[in-house]
């Protein structure tokens, strides 16, 4: 089981309230097969139009786990292919004012944790980055904590989100593989299973 207690790294801001999901992932990269690859095209025509400015681009934010945003991020359409693109650039937790309910979920799905910090924290944390982009971080889901040499703050968030990551159970196909036997055994029992035509 694939169990999610804490996340460590540094940090990169990305600044802006309602930062949509066509902002973090434009919809002309939607039409790929699988999600390799999206990584690369994060706030792509964002960072086309900062030319070479955006944080996604700077080399000291390069290799960063933890993004730190502010208000209703990931809003707009639902598309699973921006929390895709963030975790494939290397993205394992966001720390934000607050989060589109959809995008929340489908970060949960895969097994991206989304928390949440007042007004005044998240720009004291996003000082921090930029003042201090080599500064390490601790986000601790079981003490709900965010700490680093400077800075502590609690963040918080959904309890049933949390629970699923301590314990493991927002991994559906890691869920299935451990439980393997348990399926097989199912499977036997269901009547449709070994159906043949008459």
């Amino acid at each position: 089981m694939s169990k999610i207690n804490e996340i460590s790294g540094r940090a990169i801001a990305v600044e802006g309230n309602d930062i949509d999901t066509d902002r973090i992932i434009p919809a002309r990269f939607l039409r790929c097969v699988t999600f390799d690859g999206l990584g690369e095209h994060a706030f792509e025509d964002d960072r086309l139009q900062t030319n070479g400015n955006h944080p996604f681009d700077q080399p000291q934010h390069q290799g960063a786990s933890i993004l730190v945003v502010n208000n209703n991020f990931g809003c707009g359409s639902s598309r699973e292919h921006a929390p895709q693109a963030l975790s494939k650039w290397g993205i394992k937790a966001i720390v934000g004012q607050s989060f589109a309910e959809i995008f929340l979920g489908n970060c949960v799905a895969i097994g991206v944790p989304c928390l949440m910090a007042s007004p005044e924290e998240i720009q004291q944390l996003q000082t921090l980055v930029k003042e201090n982009p080599k500064a390490n971080f601790i986000v601790d889901l079981a003490t709900m904590s965010l700490k680093s040499d400077r800075l502590s703050l609690p963040v918080r968030m959904n309890e049933g989100s949390r629970q699923m990551f301590l314990s493991g159970t927002w991994d559906n196909c890691g869920q299935l593989v451990s439980n393997a036997e348990k399926v097989k055994t199912t499977a036997t029992q269901l009547p449709y299973v070994n159906w043949q035509s008459a």
